[in-house]
């Protein structure tokens, strides 16, 4: 395949040369031809040299591309030879005009000008030099008008060629700037991925490793917590795999049009119970649920309560429905900073507030003192903060985050009011 580009690539950059050669040996044949004709009355019939000078005159335009005011001084100067040796001019006129049209369509206008003067004067000598024998209106008349519509022609060619030039690297500069443009979208889509598996691997597995660990410990004395223990244990897990699930199944190219799609989850699937009622069962459909909003939020802080932190949620104002993303933008900020308060501040007590005002929605989640907490650790500036003040930028919003004066740590998300439904 790339060898065929190649051969064509090839081909197409000798191509002005072949059509050159082809340009050339035709008027060389054609003005050997027309020399053979009986000349009109007071010009020479053509002999040998007149052959040669002809010949010499359409080979000189195997270069009109190379040096094309070159090419066009040397065909006139072999005209003007053709025609002081008493041939007839019309056996060679077209060299030197096909010369004057490249040098109009490639060369600035004063050059052009000066040619076309110079192809005016010999077709002008050429007169004079058969007067007797020839109408000067008429000559003067073919010297002005043949050499000015070449001119005209060519200068259009010319600006044309520019403009088609122009336009292919404009088309070049927009393909690179696409190409950019589908690398910056495809980068910030990774982004984007790798918080979202951020967040659901540090929530879910911080809540498994406090279970696991509790179920550890209370396993002699008390196997009914340790019961509990496990089962949030599973159900976390469950969610988190069907979360990752989810997103995954978006990087996949047609996948919804494929008939071994995997099955819807189990109706009788209670997210907000802690037990796994469908362990066994394939949960593959839950890869195309929409994506975790504030229906969720009560779950969410059922596991954390579980996990030892005492959580309440508290919702002002009149709610209003939000966007997806927007939804997802709070769940995944509220997630987060209840996900700190369990690596941080251990068993203590935490508070979820909404509020929906006029022209703004704020989320504020704060947390008491810990006892295992120390005073720095929710000052890292760690991946989750970073992602959560991205999140919020996306759609116009903020977050802030920091210790409270009494204690413990607060974080508050800002954004935008958002369009009621």
């Amino acid at each position: 395949m790339h060898a065929g580009f190649g051969l064509l690539d090839r081909l197409g950059a000798r191509r002005p040369l072949v059509v050159d050669s082809l340009l050339a040996l035709g008027y060389v044949g054609a003005g050997l031809l027309l020399g053979q004709e009986q000349p009109p009355a007071g010009w020479r019939s053509m002999d040998m040299t007149g052959a040669v000078v002809t010949a010499l005159v359409g080979l000189v335009l195997l270069a009109r591309r190379i040096a094309p005011v070159e090419v066009f001084a040397a065909s006139s100067t072999l005209w003007v030879v053709f025609i002081a040796c008493g041939y007839w001019p019309v056996v060679n006129s077209m060299p030197p005009l096909l010369g004057l049209y490249t040098v109009a369509a490639t060369r600035r206008r004063r050059t052009s000008f000066l040619c076309t003067g110079v192809v005016t004067g010999i077709w002008v000598y050429a007169g004079i030099g058969n007067i007797d024998n020839s109408s000067m209106p008429t000559v003067i008349a073919q010297a002005v008008l043949f050499p000015a519509v070449v001119l005209v022609v060519g200068r259009g060619s010319g600006a044309l060629a520019e403009r088609n030039r122009q336009l292919a690297e404009l088309t070049l500069r927009l393909r690179e700037q696409q190409e950019e443009n589908a690398l910056r979208a495809l980068t910030e889509e990774r982004v984007r991925i790798a918080r979202e598996l951020h967040d659901v691997v540090a929530h879910h597995m911080s809540v498994v490793a406090l279970q696991a660990g509790m179920a550890s410990y209370v396993f002699p004395t008390d196997p009914a917590a340790s019961r509990r223990a496990l089962d949030t244990i599973a159900e976390t897990s469950r969610e988190a795999l069907e979360e990752m699930r989810r997103m995954l199944v978006l990087l996949r190219v047609g996948q919804e049009g494929q008939g071994d799609a995997p099955a819807a989850p189990d109706s009788g699937h209670d997210t907000d119970s802690g037990h796994d009622t469908g362990g066994g069962q394939d949960t593959g459909g839950a890869a195309y649920a929409p994506a975790p909003g504030l229906d969720l939020l009560d779950g969410l802080l059922e596991r954390v309560r579980g996990a030892g932190v005492e959580v309440t949620m508290d919702v002002a104002g009149p709610p209003a429905r939000l966007p997806q993303g927007t939804a997802l933008c709070v769940y995944r900020v509220v997630q987060e900073a209840l996900t700190n308060v369990l690596k941080h501040a251990g068993p203590t007590r935490a508070s979820v507030a909404i509020h929906y005002a006029p022209h703004s929605l704020v989320v504020c989640v704060t947390n008491e003192q810990g006892a295992e907490s120390a005073p720095d650790k929710g000052l890292s500036p760690g991946l989750g903060l970073i992602g959560m003040r991205e999140r919020a930028k996306i759609y116009g919003g903020s977050v802030t985050a920091g210790p409270r004066a009494l204690g413990g740590f607060e974080v508050r998300l800002t954004l935008p009011a958002p369009t009621t439904v």
